[in-house]
């Protein structure tokens, strides 16, 4: 019973369920409308261009020339700051307390020097005047003992002895005079000009080792070289700043003023794009905020593609020529980093002169 009826039924609804999954399989996929239409080309000839939002000083990476502990951060994110202004400070209470030393250290050769240069003080000519009065007045009186001993005419009266020293004690007389009158015109002379030298050169050492301790302290406070934006700031007080390369930005600061366009044409319609050529950016995800660009330059070396989008057709092997656009960023809102889709005009040419032609978009590679 169940072999004559209930097998046949079987079969028969497989092969009907088999049909019906051919039929259904076989209809053709009706494609899905875009999330957002994409935009399309205001030139009748053009070259598609993935591009970026940048400042136009490029995205400055901000690092510090020492390491150490972040003291103090004095600026926020979206801060517009100038040229020398200070972004952050590195910890820095020994170096203050050199500085200190070395200031110190300055004041007091500077004194000395001042000392050397205003000698010799007034006070001190009269006492060496006097003792060259005494000098003098010590030489009369053995210069007049020794006469009278000269006068004695009888031999008998006085002896050699006392002859010869009295011609000493002139002669010792005479000396100290002399030195007495030396001595009060180095006074009067003032400091030797090498000495004052040499005190010269060290007041300049001095200072030159208080300027050096001065620009280590500078060094670390950082300052902006750019008038600028600050765009993101990734340390806080506290944290320790590595000098050098380091994996995350410091502090990333940019001139926006005006924005820039980085766009990546492929290499093979590299040869389609002129110095000048006409351009416009669209924002993705809204194909009705566009504007206009302006050509800056070529970035005169091919690279390989960095900005990738990610569809499984995409070659990460693609090398681009980049072109750098520029844009009033009041034209068009977006931020610095932000991808667009760029249209470039490029001149038509006909396939048999090899010159450039209307083409589509070209896909992402």
């Amino acid at each position: 019973m169940i072999r004559v009826y209930i097998v046949p039924v079987l079969a028969i609804a497989g092969m009907g369920l088999a049909a019906y999954t051919i039929v259904q399989g076989s209809k053709p996929v009706v494609p899905q409308p875009p999330v957002v239409q994409p935009p399309s080309a205001p030139f009748s000839t053009f070259v598609a261009a993935s591009g970026i939002v940048e400042s136009s000083t490029l995205n400055i990476d901000v690092g510090t020339p020492v390491g150490g502990v972040v003291d103090e951060v004095l600026v926020t994110v979206g801060q517009d700051v100038r040229k020398g202004e200070a972004l952050f400070r590195i910890e820095a209470r020994e170096l203050e307390a050199e500085r200190a030393s070395r200031e110190a250290a300055l004041r007091v050769v500077e004194a000395q020097h001042r000392r050397l240069e205003a000698s010799p003080r007034p006070e001190e000519i009269p006492p060496a005047e006097a003792r060259v009065l005494e000098a003098e007045a010590s030489l009369a009186d053995a210069r007049e003992k020794l006469a009278l001993r000269q006068a004695v005419t009888d031999p008998r009266a006085i002896t050699v002895d006392t002859l010869s020293e009295a011609r000493f004690l002139v002669a010792g007389a005479e000396a100290r005079l002399a030195q007495a009158r030396a001595d009060l015109s180095l006074l009067k002379a003032g400091t030797w000009g090498v000495d004052l030298d040499v005190s010269r050169a060290q007041v300049e050492s001095a200072r030159a080792q208080l300027r050096s301790v001065e620009t280590d302290l500078e060094r670390r406070t950082i300052r902006a070289l750019v008038d600028g934006r600050v765009l993101q700031v990734n340390i806080r007080p506290g944290e320790f700043a590595p000098a050098g390369v380091t994996s995350q930005s410091l502090l990333v600061l940019g001139e926006v003023s005006t924005l820039h366009v980085r766009a990546d044409v492929d290499e093979n319609d590299a040869w389609r794009v002129r110095e000048g050529s006409k351009a416009v950016a669209y924002v993705r995800g809204n194909a009705s905020l566009s504007t206009s660009l302006t050509f800056v330059r070529f970035e005169p070396l091919v690279v390989p593609k960095k900005s990738l989008t990610g569809e499984s057709t995409e070659r990460v092997d693609t090398r681009v020529l980049q072109i750098i656009f520029a844009f009033d960023p009041k034209s068009l809102p977006v931020f610095v980093g932000q991808q667009v889709d760029v249209y470039i005009e490029s001149a038509p040419v006909s396939a048999s002169s090899g010159t450039p032609g209307t083409s589509e978009p070209p896909k992402n590679h």
